[in-house]
């Protein structure tokens, strides 16, 4: 019998698009919550979903482990818990079900969790952890299992129901952590790594591991949705990334990490420090992490590449001036070249994030993206459409619009959830166009040739098939507009006025 279970309700095989990427990574905001409960004296386990069946493998975790308490942590670094995929929802309620028939307490904590609260605890969940969540479940579990005297009314960062009839109960917020470094590292030796490794290996040729060095984003852009760290941002030491790092290479052997954090570089005296820690310290490993293009400048730059630094995803979203001001993004086009430009430099391949169908975007704001896209040629992309979750500015201005279907299904659900210039057709259709011009051009990072990746690698199209793909994106741009389309004051014109 342990005191608590841990778990998530992320699983790869029932996504789509990341089934076929393979590139998993252990859940790390539940091992952190882990480590710090076992550091406190709690014997725990972990059920990861990530690989396992949730259904059966969850019964027989319940079954091997009987917990006390089940904590559905989500992982918080992972992009995709932050998405609130409809049908991670739906696992996460039967885990909670499944739960409740055993007589655990159960408590959930995610994006999800937070912003549909009352919805989770009407299926059965005790609690929701409310925000950045490792001391608040550590409160709650020393108050149901030892009594502590914690009642959970004075338990910061948690929502409950009170007696029948009654509403909601929120607690006083809990202040976001400072010290990052006064939580111990992540209890990654409760994963399957040799399951990890082996899923990356025949995938990839290569084992890559997942890595925070901060939390938070202080950024405003009106569509990022941020339910558990608000606009904050808190950096650890670049020592304790540094000897992270260190333990990853030479205890789980990984060849590569990918840093999980919102933006990484906002500072560049840290980065500078970063880079000077992980030279002393022999910690080297190549790496790759997310940042926006305004905070790539030469000298962090440099500093990056010193540190390993071998890919930089950047939110780039669009290539016009006037949709990146709709959307509060607080960058200038003519920076990403510049961006584009200091990475390749230093030998650090350049990566956007695009984002097109926000409300306004026009034929010729999209055409001014695929130029940008053809001019500074990145060497990957992801594309992506508006998403409206809770919290956000974007999601007020088209709630009413919203209807059975708030949430995409998966990753590569791709659907537009209010009236876009366009239907979700032609989005999906310049998604994949765009894809393939990219990869026309672009080759795989150095560390990525093998056998693996040559074979999955297909062949790239010729210009004669891209020039079909756009004369049919051209086609649909006719035929897919949205005579209703929603708009913004800032962008008050039709598609057509706009073109």
């Amino acid at each position: 019998m342990v005191d608590v279970l841990l778990t998530h309700s992320y699983h790869l095989y029932y996504d789509r698009k990341q089934a076929r990427k393979l590139q998993p990574y252990p859940p790390l905001g539940t091992l952190y919550a882990a480590a710090l409960l076992r550091k406190q004296g709690f014997s725990v386990a972990l059920f990861d979903s990530m690989l396992e069946d949730p259904e059966q493998g969850f019964a027989e975790a319940l079954a091997e482990n009987r917990p006390k308490v089940i904590a559905i942590y989500e992982d918080n670094f992972n992009f995709l818990s932050k998405m609130c995929l409809s049908r991670m929802r739906q696992t996460a309620f039967g885990m909670i079900e499944g739960a409740r028939a055993y007589g655990s307490k159960v408590v959930v904590n995610g994006s999800d969790a937070s912003d549909r609260s009352r919805e989770y605890l009407e299926r059965g969940a005790d609690y929701v952890l409310l925000g950045e969540a490792e001391w608040t479940l550590l409160e709650l579990v020393e108050s149901i299992l030892h009594n502590s005297g914690h009642a959970p009314e004075g338990i910061r960062g948690l929502a409950y129901l009170g007696p029948p009839g009654t509403s909601l109960v929120r607690t006083a917020p809990r202040p976001l952590m400072r010290d990052l470094d006064s939580l111990p590292f992540p209890a990654r030796d409760l994963v399957d790594m040799e399951r990890y490794r082996n899923v990356w290996k025949q995938a990839h040729g290569f084992f890559s591991l997942n890595v925070v060095a901060s939390r938070g984003c202080p950024y405003r852009c009106n569509w990022c949705a941020k339910p558990i760290y608000g606009d904050s941002f808190h950096p650890r030491s670049p020592e304790a990334v540094a000897l992270e790092m260190l333990e990853l290479r030479q205890r789980y052997g990984a060849d590569h990490l990918w840093f999980a954090d919102d933006l990484f570089g906002i500072n560049n005296r840290w980065t500078q420090g970063f880079a000077d820690q992980v030279e002393q310290r022999k910690a080297g490993v190549p790496f790759k992490m997310q940042s926006r293009v305004d905070l790539m400048r030469k000298e962090t730059v440099a500093a990056l590449a010193r540190a390993g630094c071998t890919e930089v995803w950047m939110g780039v979203e669009s290539g016009s001036q006037r949709t990146l001001d709709a959307m509060q993004k607080g960058t200038r086009v003519e920076q990403v070249a510049q961006a584009r430009e200091s990475l390749r430099h230093n030998g650090i391949r350049a990566c956007y994030f695009l984002q097109f169908g926000y409300p306004g975007e026009a034929w010729r704001d999209i055409q001014k993206t695929i130029q940008l896209v053809r001019q500074t040629r990145p060497d990957d992309i992801g594309v992506s459409v508006s998403y409206p979750l809770p919290g956000t500015e974007f999601y007020e201005q088209v709630r009413e619009q919203l209807g059975e279907k708030t949430n995409w299904v998966d990753s590569q659900d791709l659907s537009m959830m209010f009236k876009g210039s366009y239907t979700s057709e032609f989005y999906r259709a310049l998604r994949d166009t765009l894809h393939a011009e990219v990869k026309s051009w672009s080759s795989p990072p150095a560390w990525t040739f093998s056998v693996h990746d040559a074979s999955k690698a297909g062949t790239p199209l010729t210009p004669m098939e891209l020039e079909e793909l756009w004369a049919r994106v051209e086609r649909l741009e006719q035929t897919c507009r949205n005579s209703d389309a929603t708009l913004l004051p800032v962008l008050a014109c039709s598609p057509i006025e706009c073109s």
